[in-house]
């Protein structure tokens, strides 16, 4: 227990995660029954292996193994040789054979780390683990009004679920909220999982303590459980420091318990005190084998590795003349990088990378946010590379105005055409013809003469109404700056 003298103190926050990702495998963790189950139907997607039925053995699923080594692998760890099977032992109605198959004392991979950034700079989160299990079943909860009661769907237990630990290393919400964003960047580069918090296919549970700065002793730790989005781990942490905090300013003790997120309420509740290992009871599996990890296989899978998010930020940096926040746009899913990265190939120079850049973190992102799934890429909006390359290069070459641009990409949302296309087929080109803008201006000046009054009186800003008049007159197909300087030359000549 933690207690405080009840004066007011200076506490840091320390803050492990526990995440749980379930693997993209085809078949389920120890039998052959199909691995999806998602909107499938309750108790629909079973086997008696999962269910554990008289009579039944598992089988270990290698391509899971294989998976979680080449997550191991991307964060660093070491990939020891042997590795086993336990049998972790409570009595949850989820869990139908009464015990879950996971890894104890010899997981497949260990230590390792991962870099976030935050407002607050960098840190380095140490791993302890990432171990291999199944996965439960799901609790469903109803309250029909008569009564409270609960009904269990078994679909969910035997999937492939690979569980990182991290150290207590984490400090605030905030960088437990960058370190999930980086990891399930990660997760999705190496294609291990699609790690889709919305179906659960991510989860996290969250250890928060709190001690008073410049202290080693940990403090009294709290689970917090059922965050079902990155939004909702920051707001439970910062809610649990802040109940902890006013509870040892009080001069209370912490219980070690875990505690549940209540969106609803923005509160955590109590759920139970906090079990220890010695509390599951841990035997080896006896059904399966213990594992040697040979270091042909680790190698492997070692070159499959992609180009990390982390790595190819950096490069965009320093390839394309773009900002680390801008980077961090760009990677932020794997297929929109190589989606970018397309289309400065296609714009066929590398000079023109930032140009591409601000399109694809600007007015694309805008329309990929609009097709409403969080897993969308640039191919649902029915445009491709291709489209942006052009709108670049059109641009690049005075073909088109900034302007006239976000209204070809429009036309090409709108009907899939392509930008050179578009523009010879309404003719957006633009106007360079000096006789012709000459026109225009002097036609905007003789209609204006409230502006022009302002302008020749020292007011600046009436220049931006007048270019906005013949900018408005020429459709937006001359240059803006072009319009400004003409405009000047005729007001002060």
């Amino acid at each position: 227990m933690t207690t405080s003298t009840g004066t007011k103190a200076d506490y840091e926050a320390v803050i492990g995660l526990e995440v749980h990702c379930q693997l993209r495998t085809r078949s389920k963790m120890f039998s052959d029954c199909p691995r999806e189950y998602f909107d499938q139907e309750p108790n629909t997607v079973i086997d008696p292996v999962s269910l554990g039925l008289p009579g039944t053995l598992p089988v270990i699923n290698e391509q899971a193994v294989s998976f979680t080594i080449l997550a191991g692998l991307a964060l660093g760890c070491t990939i020891p040789e042997h590795a086993k099977f336990d049998r972790k032992n409570y009595p949850y109605p989820d869990l139908p054979k009464g015990y879950q198959i996971t890894q104890f004392d010899m997981p497949f991979c260990v230590d390792g780390g991962l870099e976030v950034e935050t407002s607050e700079g960098t840190r380095f989160v140490r791993l302890e683990r990432i171990h291999l299990e199944e996965d439960t079943g799901r609790l469903l909860h109803r309250d029909d009004g008569a009564e409270v009661y609960s009904l269990i769907d078994f679909n969910r237990a035997g999937v492939p679920l690979m569980e990182l630990v991290s150290r207590p290393d984490i400090r605030s919400a905030e960088e437990a909220g960058a370190f999930l964003r980086s990891l399930r960047r990660i997760f999705r580069y190496t294609g291990v999982s699609d790690a889709d918090m919305e179906k659960g296919s991510f989860r996290c549970d969250a250890n928060v303590s709190l001690r008073v700065r410049g202290v080693e002793e940990l403090g009294a730790k709290v689970e917090v459980k059922n965050m079902n989005s990155f939004r909702s781990v920051q707001r439970a942490i910062e809610f649990e420091i802040e109940r902890q905090t006013v509870l040892l300013d009080a001069g209370e003790r912490i219980e070690q318990e875990t505690r549940g997120w209540v969106d609803a309420t923005n509160e955590t509740v109590s759920q139970r005190s906090k079990e220890e290992a010695n509390d599951y009871r841990y035997f080896p599996e006896p059904d399966l084998p213990p594992l040697v990890i040979a270091a042909e296989m680790v190698e492997e899978l070692r070159a499959q590795l992609p180009e990390l998010p982390a790595a190819r930020a950096a490069r965009f940096e320093s390839e394309y003349g773009v900002t680390l926040d801008e980077a961090l746009l760009l990677v932020d899913s794997k297929q929109g990088a190589e989606d970018f990265e397309s289309a400065v190939t296609l714009a066929g120079d590398p000079g023109l990378g930032r140009s591409v850049a601000h399109w694809f973190i600007g007015d694309v992102a805008g329309r990929i946010n609009d097709v409403g799934r969080a897993d969308a890429e640039l191919a649902d909006t029915g445009i491709t590379p291709e489209h942006v390359a052009q709108i670049v290069t059109l641009v690049e070459a005075k073909t088109i105005t900034a302007s006239t641009a976000k209204d070809v990409l429009v036309f090409a949302f709108e009907s899939g055409a392509l930008p050179e296309a578009i523009v010879e087929e309404r003719g957006l080109k633009q106007v360079t013809d000096s006789g012709a803008i000459d026109e225009v201006v002097r036609g905007v000046i003789e209609a204006n003469p409230k502006a022009v009054e302002d302008y020749r009186g020292g007011k600046e800003n009436a220049i931006k109404f007048l270019v906005g008049q013949v900018m408005r007159e020429m459709k937006g197909r001359t240059d803006p700056n072009s319009a400004a300087e003409t405009i000047k030359a005729a007001l002060d000549s």
